[in-house]
């Protein structure tokens, strides 16, 4: 049914609204903050081939390609493409790319362009709404999504919806954008009747794009063929090159085309969405108990209202209060008024200003082999926990400045330590003295768990030297 569409995933953002859950080295589409999947994991499902969609094309930031890799996997979907921008460029290049690289084969091809990170609860009423949108793309429309709005939202964008469209019944010319609107304006919009939130979510041709982009947008077009003319492979990754890249001007689909282009269409749609864009939509869109509170993890409330609590491993109590969030992690704490969680980010601006690395780690740090956790530092050690995925291993390295005790916990782990290998099972430990060349690997069938005590003059993660990996990481580069 859908065997002419590309799904087009975008996963750059960093989701700095929902810190201290959404960190820049692992942003919140990689979270599981609704169900026990991902929101990548669950968007790439949503679009899976078994629906007959053509294999997704996916666009994401450098730092996260093995988390993108690893969520593919979950969800039993290879990728099209997996494109690494180097650092950001809004929506408009990104759309753009996909179209270059599809358009080589199939310029009448549709794209699905979607963000990594929403929420989508009725799965039949958007591919409905994707047929519909399909139809109106074939003659030639840049159509976009819109969400019927349930509430004066001032976090979205908002879109007026015009005449229908002939042969796509469900599809409007699009009559105006509309920023961001205060309250009393958000109300008014609501009782219009024509207006959708802007979902970000589009669908068009690759050569009506392109075409619109050389109409509208021809300098960063130019700029665009010349990155896609220098792509260079990385094991499973398409690069794009930096300096090149830099000089592509950054812009939003919404900015950049449609607000330009006598083609834009919408599909105004009601399936359940949300863009998990701040905590109160997180708190929309969970199961409240009978005084309209939200739980996770391990929390206890008592005369409470309104409230999303967010406790993770650690007991958080609260009493009294209403309208308020607040989320423990193992090393930060937020609290914040409900209807103020849309200026976290001035929160994390003043983290990041500090550089303190809370805004871009957290305990927990996630590999392409699997994950570490820091339980404890001191002057001269510090304790992990480190999980290594079935048949990954580490890479060939030594250190400069720190020796190593490995405990295992559990599973199997196949150590080597200079010129020996060993073969080692549960409650067995083995000594890596500084300097010596080390790899951890996992050959068993399940997770293997150890405990990692490090000792020394210096403990940093940039004391690597590599010599061979996997993954194709440079040496001293983690």
């Amino acid at each position: 049914m859908f065997d002419h569409i590309t799904p087009v995933i975008l996963s750059g953002g960093s989701g700095t609204r929902l810190w201290p859950l959404s960190r820049s080295k692992l942003p919140k589409q990689f979270l599981k903050l609704f169900g026990d999947k991902s929101l990548f994991q669950s968007t790439v499902e949503r679009v899976a081939p078994r629906y007959g969609f053509r294999p997704p094309l996916v666009i994401s930031n450098t730092d996260h390609r093995f988390l993108v890799n690893e969520a593919l996997a979950q969800a039993g979907v290879g990728a099209e493409g997996i494109l690494l921008e180097p650092f950001g460029r809004n929506t408009a290049p990104a759309a753009a790319l996909a179209a270059l690289m599809v358009a080589e084969n199939n310029p009448g091809a549709l794209l699905l362009i979607m963000p990594s990170d929403h929420v989508i609860l009725d799965m039949a009423g958007f591919h409905k709404a994707v047929e519909t949108a399909a139809s109106a793309a074939a003659q030639g429309y840049l159509c976009c999504f819109g969400m019927t709005p349930d509430a004066p939202e001032t976090g979205y964008g908002y879109i007026a919806g015009g005449d229908p469209l002939d042969g796509a019944t469900g599809a409007y010319v699009i009559e105006s954008f509309r920023e961001k609107p205060d309250v009393q304006t958000a109300r008014r919009y609501l009782e219009d009747g024509k207006y959708s939130w802007n979902s970000g979510m589009f669908l068009f041709r690759a050569d009506t794009l392109l075409q619109a982009m050389e109409e509208y947008q021809k300098p960063m077009l130019d700029a665009l063929r010349a990155v896609m003319g220098a792509l260079t492979n990385d094991l499973d990754f398409l690069r794009l090159d930096p300096d090149l890249f830099a000089a592509v001007p950054s812009d939003s689909i919404d900015y950049a085309i449609m607000e330009k282009t006598g083609r834009a269409a919408i599909v105004p749609a009601e399936f359940g969405w949300s863009d998990l864009g701040s905590f109160s939509s997180l708190w929309a869109v969970e199961d409240k108990d009978e005084h309209g509170n939200v739980t996770v993890g391990d929390v206890m409330m008592e005369d409470c209202r309104d409230c999303l609590v967010h406790g993770g491993d650690r007991l958080v109590t609260a009493l009294g209060i209403q309208d308020l969030i607040i989320v423990a992690t193992d090393d930060a704490i937020l609290v914040s008024d409900k209807n103020r969680d849309q200026d976290v980010k001035r929160i994390v601006s003043r983290i990041k200003a500090a550089e303190r690395e809370e805004a871009d780690l957290h305990t927990t740090v996630y590999r392409p082999w699997g994950s570490y956790r820091s339980i404890t530092v001191g002057g001269r050690y510090q304790v992990k926990e480190i999980t290594v995925y079935p048949g990954k291993r580490l890479s060939l390295q030594m250190h400069h400045h720190r020796a190593e005790h490995w405990v295992i916990v559990s599973g199997t782990a196949m150590v080597t330590r200079d010129d020996e290998t060993v073969l080692m099972k549960e409650d067995e430990s083995i000594y890596l003295p500084l300097g010596c060349r080390h790899r951890l690997e996992n050959p068993g069938k399940t997770p293997l768990t150890l405990i990692e005590v490090q000792t020394g003059s210096y403990l940093g993660e940039d004391d690597i030297v590599r010599f061979d990996d996997d993954f194709g990481r440079t040496p001293q580069k983690t």
